[in-house]
């Protein structure tokens, strides 16, 4: 749908198994196990002061699919889409009227035979209704329940009937099927033509008119790995895309790319675009991990996604920075608050929501130059609350979806019931010189135009980075041969570099030698940072869009920047690495391990990868996701180390005995850290290449040396004596403790430790006086519960909760909320534990920031953590908890169907 598929990883949750039949982590706002919410529906979510939350409607409920899509009609009437099946039209009750329940129609598109219960029209992820027309997007492999593949599709009522009767493809998308396909529509800011946005599995069709020059290659001198478990290794620039189409869908005109799985697209009152992209969770721990990010779509934009490690920098010239990086999640929906009946600050707000840990985030804007600086508020989180689409009514109230993959789906309304006015004031957009500077220059991005080069030319060294980049992206449109002679004779140190870029990417291999000897004439160490990254990345691009130099130009290159190198600060280092590894110049494997051998190396935190939500915050928002971060946090990578020892893997000379010992002994040691699920195998990938440069006869030795026997053959997991055989089930209470009850006779104690310790129950519980102190020990289990308690807490483990291992909700005076174990307090701060993986490492809440704190009410253990065992497995676990680890246990003892402690 809009989120990177993220399977439940049964070996990286915590095994929290219960005393008394309760689970040991709570999020509820209920401070006693036995109380009961009025309405958990609403129990659960976190709200801003002022504002109230209704519950409207359940679908699943009403067996009705999981909702990801909505908009509204002309006639005010909400139209809604399940994931897998129908479009509904929905009449909502009036803000204040009460709880009834909206009337609720199946839209029965194109179905003309009565009993008929194909899908007409359906299986949309974005709507939207404009032109007198509903605009479906269409997200779907054909099958045949629905027949209709991924495009955009018209619907329109041509006989008054208030049916939509006549459907109309506009463009079929190709791609690949699944969630990272053709998402949301939008109207544009003057009404006059539509917004549509894809993912990165989606193929950029024929356009008519390219904002963006299609001259789009993966462009990175770092070695390429794509992602070892496969994920999108054949989807290849430039990603996913944003395009402007006419209401007819006759005219498509690319705006934007180089995201990864943007769902949605926002414009605030100056016609701005904004959209929400997405991270790669299986990355977590490596050096081109992006986070989740809101970015400024600006004409032509490009945002540097490439697949596997081949994601670039924000620093990249060549692309655009985000306006703010938000952390790890799943971005499903962006809107603004424009029209809402809110306080004025909301009204000037993105609403920015994140499937994953359940938070719509608000997103306040502030004019910096010619795009904006964002601080992001918590504005209504719950969990579990799996946001799927949102849009703000005729009403003024925010509607929003829960739901997606057939979650149970949800639909509510939030209004403000506070003492703030909510009358709109009639501003004018905030309009700076750069702003105004940078949309005159995207008029060039549309062709050929003789006035291009005088207007944009003098602002390629304009201080506004936004402004530098539109300029360029102006030259580039313009014909070659109008511009090239004028880069080789400027002496401006920043114009030259920004005109090389351009010509990088549009002269010919022809130009390189004169090309690279014009960057040669400029002062490198006059240069402030920022234009010494931008200077090494267009000796970067001369080298992958025009050839790798030789004889004396690679020489001259050399001498000019490798004195250089090593430099102050984690982004120079980068990039003068990338290109003097590229180039074998001498001592650059030296120079290269030295850096390997610093811890923090300085400037680290400065490359544009730092998050507004910190990690910690997210852990136990979802056990699914939060427990990977949790172990990622608990053993972070060296993430500079790990990119120069991928860079050093294409290295061919300058090796001696000693520095490959030092070099390939890394590689042993990365593989101790934690990272996402692709970890591992990106670090054997870059071992694996690097063994290609080592003589045959030192193979083996290098090859050990590097940690290769701690590895599976696939060389993405490592070497364990035992997992689950399986086949594994969705367990339900009753067929386990079936097959539980049925006897436990003749069980293996070692196959049920095995279990035991392969599961990673041993992190949380300890057992015999072995294993964590973060859950309940768990040596008296089998004497105290009977069988069926034990598969209660494992399969249900929300459903009772101990306040001995509650979490605790802190909400700030700031908005936002802080989520971990309460493990003491003073009179000035809260200690709290949020990583379960690293308990000791405690985060002080000061007390006079805290507004309120509430228990929450999800565990952190994982639902259904039994579900890769086979019956005979699920035994052979259940017998060694009930033996308290113990051999010589009655449970193994036991000849006949019954079991002592059932």
């Amino acid at each position: 749908m809009f989120f990177t598929y993220k399977p439940a990883k049964l070996l990286l949750i915590v095994s929290a198994i219960a005393l008394a039949g309760t689970s040991w982590v709570n999020m509820s706002g209920v401070t006693s196990e036995t109380t009961k919410a009025d309405n958990p529906k609403l129990d659960k979510l976190k709200l801003q002061p002022g504002f109230k939350a209704e519950h409207l409607y359940s679908p699943s409920d009403n067996k009705q699919g999981s909702w990801v899509a909505m908009a509204f009609d002309d006639k005010g009437r909400m139209i809604t889409s399940d994931q897998y099946g129908f479009l509904y039209r929905l009449e909502l009750p009036p803000v204040g009227s009460g709880m009834q329940q909206p009337k609720i129609e199946k839209l029965k598109v194109g179905i003309v035979q009565p009993g008929d219960t194909t899908v007409g029209m359906g299986y949309a992820q974005g709507l939207l209704y404009a032109f007198n027309s509903l605009y479906v997007m269409v997200n779907n492999w054909e099958n045949k329940n629905f027949s209709k593949g991924s495009g955009l599709y018209r619907l329109q009522d041509t006989d008054g009937d208030d049916q939509f009767d006549k459907v109309t493809l506009l463009k079929a998308l190709k791609g690949e099927p699944g969630e990272h396909g053709p998402h949301s529509i939008k109207l544009s800011p003057d009404k006059k033509s539509l917004y549509v946005i894809a993912g990165n599995h989606t193929d950029v069709p024929q356009m008519d008119a390219y904002r963006l020059p299609s001259n789009w290659k993966e462009d990175n001198l770092f070695p390429q790995i794509k992602d070892p478990r496969g994920h999108a290794n054949n989807r290849m620039a430039p990603g996913g895309w944003v395009a402007n189409v006419d209401p007819e869908g006759k005219r498509w005109e690319l705006m934007g790319a180089g995201f990864r799985n943007a769902f949605d697209i926002a414009f605030n009152e100056a016609g701005d675009m904004f959209t929400y992209d997405s991270d790669m969770e299986w990355d977590f721990g490596l050096p081109w991990y992006r986070p989740t990010r809101i970015c400024h779509v600006t004409s032509g934009a490009e945002f540097g996604w490439r697949t596997g490690n081949g994601k670039w920098l924000p620093g990249n010239p060549d692309n655009l920075p985000p306006v703010l990086n938000i952390g790890q999640g799943s971005p499903t929906n962006l809107v603004y608050g424009d029209n809402a009946r809110f306080p004025q600050r909301y009204r000037q707000s993105l609403f920015a929501f994140d499937w994953s840990f359940g938070i719509i985030y608000s997103i306040h804007l502030k004019p910096k130059g010619a795009t904006y600086e964002a601080e992001r508020e918590e504005f209504i989180s719950g969990s579990p609350l799996p946001l799927t689409d949102g849009m703000f009514g005729p009403d003024g109230a925010l509607y929003f979806l829960t739901g997606g993959r057939r979650l149970e789906s949800d639909l509510y309304r939030i209004t403000y019931t506070g003492t703030e006015s909510v009358t709109p004031v009639a501003k004018a957009p905030v309009l700076t010189k750069e702003h105004q500077l940078r949309t005159q220059l995207e008029q060039y991005h549309q062709g050929a135009n003789p006035a291009a080069i005088a207007a944009a030319w003098p602002n390629l060294n304009h201080p506004d980075r936004f402004v530098r980049y539109a300029a360029r992206i102006a030259v580039e449109h313009q014909p070659v041969a109008q511009w090239q002679d004028r880069v080789f004779t400027e002496t401006d140190p920043q114009r030259l570099t920004q005109a090389a870029i351009a010509l990088a990417r549009q002269g010919t291999p022809a130009q390189k030698s004169q090309l690279l000897n014009a960057l040669l004439t400029i002062k490198y160490d006059q240069l402030p940072e920022s234009q010494q990254f931008d200077l090494c990345r267009a000796f970067e691009l001369v080298f992958l869009r025009m050839g790798m130099p030789e004889g004396a130009d690679r020489e001259k290159a050399i001498a000019y920047l490798n004195p250089h190198y090593p430099a102050k600060t984690a982004l120079i280092n980068r990039g003068l690495s990338k290109v003097l590894i590229a180039l074998e110049a001498p001592g650059v494997v030296n120079k290269t391990l030295a850096l390997m051998d610093i811890k923090d190396e300085p400037g680290s935190k400065d490359l544009g990868l730092e998050t507004s939500t910190a990690s910690s915050d997210l852990i136990l928002r979802n056990p699914q996701y939060g427990l990977d971060i949790a172990n990622m946090l608990a053993k972070v990578p060296p993430l500079q180390q790990t990119f120069y020892a991928v860079m050093l893997s294409r290295e061919d000379t300058g090796w001696t005995p000693e520095l490959r010992n030092k070099y390939f002994s890394w590689f042993a040691n990365a593989f101790k850290y934690q990272g996402g699920r692709s970890y591992v195998g990106f670090i054997d990938r870059a071992r694996k290449l690097a063994l290609n440069h080592v003589p045959k006869d030192q193979f083996e030795k290098y090859n050990k040396l590097s940690g290769a026997d701690l590895l599976t053959t696939s060389g993405n997991d490592f070497v364990s004596d035992f997992s689950p055989k399986g086949p594994g089930r969705p367990w339900k209470l009753d067929s386990a403790l079936m097959v539980v009850d049925s006897g436990l006779v003749a069980r293996n104690f070692d196959t049920g430790k095995k279990i035991y310790s392969a599961i990673l129950c041993s992190r949380c519980h300890s057992m015999g006086g072995q294993g964590g102190d973060i859950g309940p020990e768990l040596t008296q289990l089998g004497t105290r519960f009977s069988n069926k308690d034990i598969l209660e807490s494992i399969i249900y483990p929300d459903k009772a909760i101990s306040d001995q291992y509650v979490s605790t909700i802190f909400t700030l005076k700031n908005g936002q909320s802080v989520l971990g174990r309460l493990v003491n307090e003073d009179k000035a701060n809260y200690s709290i534990s949020q990583n379960p993986f690293a308990p000791d490492d405690l985060r002080k809440v000061s007390k006079k920031d805290v507004v309120s704190k509430k228990n929450s009410t999800v565990s952190i253990m994982l639902p259904g953590l039994i579900n890769s065992l086979n019956p005979g497995e699920l035994k052979d676990l259940i017998a060694y908890l009930k033996s308290g680890g113990n051999q010589d246990n009655e449970v193994y003892k036991t000849t006949g169907g019954a079991v002592k402690g059932k």
